[in-house]
C-alpha cells in the first residue's frame, strides 16, 4: 500500500499525476488537493518488483514527467501508509516494516481519527503515546472513553485498519478567485471578496443544479506563499448566505490581523446533484424569504447577465463585471445620479 503526497503541484496538474500513478496500478484513490492512495498489490507482481521499488519509480515519474516532488508512505494498510507518509520526517520514500516500533512514540493525534479533545483525555490519565495506549488494560481504555471509542483506539494503535483502498475519481469542484488592486490590510475588503466569491459560487452551483459539501479557502500573501483551509459543511448547499458565512468563518481563523493579502480564492468541493441533497427543515421564515429572494435574483442575473443583481456588501471590495443588455449601474454618489435627482424633484 503506498501514500503518495505531491509537493508544490499546481491544481490543474494534479489529474495529470493521478494518471501517473494509474500507470503503476488501477487501484488508486484521490485524496484531493494533493494525494492518493494506491493499492500496488496487483502491480507488484505485474512489474516483478516490490513496493518500495515501485514508490522509487513513482518518484523518479513525478520529477521526471512533471517537476514535482513526492512524499511516499509504504506500509501494509491505508492508516500505516498515510502515517508513514506524514510521519516520515521529509520527501522521499519511507517505509513501516514494523508497525509497534513506529507507532508507539509517536503522540495519540498522530492515529487518522483520533482528534485533540480525545488525546486530552487520554493525557489526563498519563496515555500521552501510543505505546502506552497499546499497554493499557482494554476495561481501563473502557471507563475513559466508552466501550466502542476504546476498541477503535485498540485497533488504532496497534496498527490494524481493515479498510481498503477505493478506487475514485477527484470530485468535481467550482472555483472562483479575486486579486486585489494592491496588497490588501483592510478585513473588511476582504471579507466583501469572500462574499462576492460565495455569491458566485452560489449562483453558479444552482445554475448547474448542484451543491457542495465541502469549502475551500486559499489566502495567497504578498511573498507569493498561500494558507490554505478547509471546513466540511452541516449539509450540501448552494445557498449563498451558507457559503458566505462558511468562508468569513474560514478567513476570521487564520488570524491574519496585518497581513499583506494579494488573492483570495473559494473553492466548492465534493460537488452532487441538488436532487439528491437533504435539505434540514427550519421553521424559521427568514431563510424562506432569504432562498426566495436568492431565486428571483437568479432569475434576474439570466435575463439581464450575472452583474445584474449582487450582494451590497460586496460592492466596495469587488469591482462588478460589466453590466449587460443595456443595463447600466451608477454609483449613488455620481453627478448622473444627482442630476436626476435633480429633474425628477423639478418633476
Amino acid at each position: 500500500m503506498l501514500y503518495v503526497r505531491f509537493h508544490g503541484a499546481a491544481e490543474e496538474a494534479y489529474p495529470g499525476l493521478l494518471d501517473l500513478l494509474h500507470g503503476i496500478s488501477p487501484v488508486v484513490q484521490a485524496l484531493p488537493p494533493d494525494a492518493a492512495l494506491v493499492d500496488v498489490s496487483g502491480a507488484r507482481r505485474y512489474f516483478g518488483r516490490e513496493a518500495v521499488s515501485l514508490a522509487e519509480l513513482i518518484r523518479v515519474r513525478a520529477l521526471a514527467l512533471h517537476g514535482v516532488d513526492v512524499t511516499i508512505g509504504v506500509a501494509r494498510n491505508p492508516l500505516l501508509a498515510r502515517m508513514a507518509g506524514q510521519q516520515g520526517g521529509g520527501r522521499g520514500v519511507h517505509e513501516v516494516t514494523d508497525a509497534g516500533a513506529f507507532l508507539d512514540p509517536l503522540p495519540p493525534t498522530a492515529l487518522h481519527g483520533i482528534g485533540a479533545a480525545t488525546a486530552r483525555i487520554l493525557d489526563g490519565y498519563g496515555l500521552d503515546t501510543i505505546g502506552r495506549v497499546n499497554a493499557a488494560p482494554a476495561a481501563t481504555l473502557q471507563r475513559i472513553l466508552g466501550a466502542a471509542p476504546a476498541r477503535r483506539l485498540r485497533e488504532l494503535a496497534r496498527g490494524v485498519d481493515p479498510t481498503s483502498v477505493t478506487p475514485a475519481a477527484p470530485p468535481r469542484s467550482l472555483r472562483a478567485d479575486h486579486r486585489f488592486p494592491h496588497d490588501e490590510l483592510d478585513p473588511a475588503r476582504r471579507h466583501g471578496a469572500l462574499l462576492a466569491l460565495a455569491d458566485d459560487l452560489g449562483y453558479r452551483l444552482r445554475g448547474s443544479g448542484q451543491t457542495a459539501r465541502t469549502l475551500t479557502l486559499t489566502v495567497r500573501y504578498a511573498d507569493r506563499s498561500t494558507t490554505t483551509r478547509s471546513r466540511t459543511l452541516p449539509e450540501p448547499t448552494a445557498h449563498t448566505p451558507v457559503l458566505a458565512a462558511a468562508a468569513h468563518a474560514l478567513h476570521d481563523v487564520l488570524g491574519l490581523q496585518r497581513a499583506r493579502v494579494r488573492t483570495v480564492s473559494l473553492r466548492a468541493d465534493d460537488l452532487a446533484d441538488a436532487d439528491r441533497a437533504h435539505q434540514q427543515l427550519t421553521l424559521d421564515p427568514r431563510d424562506e424569504r432569504r432562498r426566495a429572494a436568492e431565486a428571483a435574483a437568479d432569475r434576474a442575473r439570466r435575463k439581464f447577465g450575472a452583474a445584474a443583481v449582487g450582494p451590497a456588501g460586496a460592492a466596495q471590495s469587488v469591482p462588478s463585471r460589466a453590466a449587460t443588455n443595456g443595463l447600466r449601474k451608477t454609483p449613488a454618489g455620481s453627478r448622473e445620479s444627482a442630476s436626476r435627482r435633480k429633474s425628477a424633484n423639478r418633476g
